[in-house]
C-alpha cells in the first residue's frame, strides 16, 4: 500500500495562487509609476524650454555687450536672464525632489519584490523538502506501475507530470522576480547618479545667478550716472509712444468711419431697391385692376393673372431686424469671420519674431533706474537678434506703413476690428492695401545706438489696447 498523495490539483493551485499574489502585489507597486512618468515627462520639456529661452538671451546679450555701451535695452537682457536663471534653478529643485520620489518609489518596488522572492524561496525549498520524503517513501516508478488499471496509471502520471510541472514554475517565478529585482537596483543606482548630477548643476546656475546679479548691480551703478541722459531718454521714449498711439487711433477711428459709411451707402442702396421694388409691384396691381374694370364694363370676363394680381394680400411691412451684435462695429462678412477667428486664437499666436525674448511687459512699472518714475508699456517690447525678419502674426490687411521718429518704421495689419502693430522696424517689405498671410515676413528690426535690437508689438480691439502676452503661444 502506497501512502496518499495530495490531490494533483492542490499543488497546480498553490503555485498559481502564488504567481497570482506575487502579480497583485507588483502591480501595486507601480500604480503611481504613470503618474510619475508624467511628471518627468512635462519637467523635462519645461526644463528644455527655459534652457533654450536661457541661450537665446545669452545669444542676445552678448551682441549688446560687444557694443560696449551700457543701456536700458542691457539692463532688461540682464534682468531677463536673472528671471531665466531663477526659474532653472526653481526646475533643478523640482527634478531633485522628484528624482527623491522615483528612488524610493524604486526602493518600495524592491522591497517588495525582496520579499516576494524570499516568499517562493520558502515555498520552493517547502516543495523539495515534501518531494524528497516522499521519494524515501515510495518509488516514483513504483508508484505508477503499482496502478489497479490503466486509467489509474494515467492519473498517476498525471499528477507527477503536474507536480513537477508546479516546481518548474515555482523556478520561473523566483528566476523572473530575480531578474526584476536586479533591475530596479541598477535603477536606482542610476537615479542616484542622477541625483549628483543635478545637484551639480545647481549649484553652478547658482554661481551663474550671482554673477548676473552682480552684472546687473554694475549696470545699474553705470546708469544712475547717467541720470540727465536717461531723463532725456525718457521724455523723447514717452513723445514717440504718444506719436504711436496718436497714429493708431487716427488710423482705428478712420477705419471705423470709413466702415459707417460703406454701412450707410448699403443701407441706403437696399431701402433704394426695396422702395424700386416696392413702386413696380405698385404698378403691377394697377394695370391689373385697370384691365379688370375694363373688361367688366365689356361684360368680359377679367383675366386670370390680372385677378390674381388684385387680390393678392398686401405684403406685410418688413420687421425690423434684430441687431447682430457682431454687425454693430459694420464689419461685413469676411471681417467679421477674419475677427472671431482672431478670438479663437488668443494664446495661439506665432510670435512675430522667430528668436527673441520680452524686455519690457504690458502695463505700468517702476522705472529700472529712476527713482519714483512709472512708465507705460501699451504693447511689449521683444529683444531679438539684429537684422531679425518680423512676421505677421495672422491674417489680415495692411492699413498703413509709416515713419515715427523714435519708433522707425510702424506697420499697422487690420484683422477684423483687431489690429496688430509692429513698431521699430528698420525696413519694410509690405504697403498699404496689401493682404498678408500669418507669419509672412513684413520687414526687419532696428539696431539702436546702443546696440539693443529690439521691436514693439501692440494688438488692439478697436480703441482698447491688448496685452500681447496673453495672444502669444507660450514659450
Amino acid at each position: 500500500m502506497y501512502p496518499k498523495f495530495p490531490s494533483p490539483s492542490r499543488a497546480v493551485y498553490w503555485s498559481v495562487l502564488n504567481l497570482v499574489l506575487f502579480s497583485m502585489g507588483w502591480f501595486a507597486a507601480l500604480a503611481q509609476a504613470p503618474q510619475t512618468q508624467r511628471n518627468r515627462q512635462v519637467l523635462e520639456r519645461e526644463k528644455k524650454q527655459n534652457l533654450e529661452k536661457m541661450n537665446q538671451i545669452r545669444t542676445i546679450l552678448k551682441q549688446t555687450a560687444s557694443e560696449k555701451q551700457v543701456g536700458l535695452g542691457q539692463l532688461k537682457a540682464i534682468e531677463q536672464q536673472i528671471q531665466t536663471q531663477s526659474r532653472q534653478i526653481g526646475l533643478l529643485n523640482k527634478d531633485l525632489k522628484l528624482t527623491e520620489s522615483e528612488i524610493a518609489e524604486l526602493r518600495q518596488a524592491s522591497q517588495s519584490l525582496t520579499n516576494d522572492l524570499n516568499k517562493l524561496k520558502a515555498e520552493y525549498g517547502s516543495m523539495i523538502y515534501a518531494a524528497d520524503k516522499r521519494r524515501q517513501q515510495v518509488n516514483p516508478l513504483g508508484f505508477l506501475f503499482a496502478a489497479n488499471n490503466f486509467n489509474q496509471l494515467v492519473a498517476r502520471y498525471r499528477y507527477l507530470r503536474q507536480y513537477s510541472d508546479a516546481r518548474q514554475s515555482q523556478v520561473r517565478q523566483m528566476n523572473n522576480v530575480q531578474t526584476m529585482l536586479q533591475g530596479k537596483q541598477k535603477a536606482t543606482q542610476h537615479k542616484r547618479v542622477e541625483q549628483q548630477n543635478t545637484l551639480g548643476a545647481k549649484v553652478k546656475e547658482a554661481k551663474k545667478l550671482e554673477t548676473l546679479k552682480v552684472e546687473k548691480n554694475v549696470v545699474v551703478k553705470e546708469l544712475s550716472k547717467k541720470e540727465a541722459e536717461l531723463q532725456a531718454e525718457l521724455t523723447e521714449s514717452r513723445r514717440a509712444i504718444n506719436r504711436l498711439e496718436t497714429m493708431i487711433t487716427r488710423l482705428i477711428a478712420r477705419e471705423a468711419r470709413e466702415r459707417a459709411e460703406r454701412e450707410a451707402r448699403e443701407r441706403a442702396e437696399r431701402e433704394r431697391l426695396a422702395r424700386v421694388e416696392a413702386a413696380r409691384k405698385a404698378a403691377e396691381r394697377k394695370r391689373a385692376e385697370e384691365a379688370i374694370a375694363a373688361a367688366e364694363k365689356a361684360g368680359e370676363k377679367p383675366a386670370p393673372a390680372d385677378v390674381a394680381k388684385v387680390e393678392r394680400p398686401a405684403e406685410p411691412e418688413p420687421v425690423a431686424k434684430k441687431p447682430d451684435e457682431r454687425r454693430n462695429n459694420n464689419l461685413n462678412d469676411e471681417e467679421t469671420a477674419l475677427a472671431s477667428s482672431f478670438t479663437a486664437s488668443r494664446a495661439h499666436l506665432p510670435w512675430p519674431v522667430t528668436k527673441g525674448f520680452i524686455s519690457d511687459h504690458f502695463g505700468r512699472k517702476p522705472h529700472p533706474v529712476l527713482k519714483g518714475i512709472y512708465v507705460e508699456n501699451q504693447g511689449i517690447d521683444i529683444q531679438t537678434n539684429a537684422g531679425e525678419d518680423v512676421r505677421a502674426v495672422y491674417d489680415g490687411v495692411v492699413q498703413d506703413v509709416t515713419s515715427i521718429p523714435g519708433m522707425n518704421n510702424v506697420v499697422a495689419i487690420q484683422h477684423g476690428d483687431y489690429f496688430t502693430i509692429y513698431a521699430k522696424l528698420k525696413s519694410v517689405s509690405v504697403r498699404a492695401g496689401q493682404r498678408v498671410k500669418a507669419r509672412e515676413t513684413i520687414g526687419t528690426v532696428a539696431t539702436d545706438k546702443s546696440g539693443i535690437s529690439e521691436m514693439q508689438f501692440q494688438i488692439w480691439k478697436e480703441f482698447s489696447k491688448l496685452n500681447p502676452e496673453s495672444w502669444l503661444v507660450p514659450r
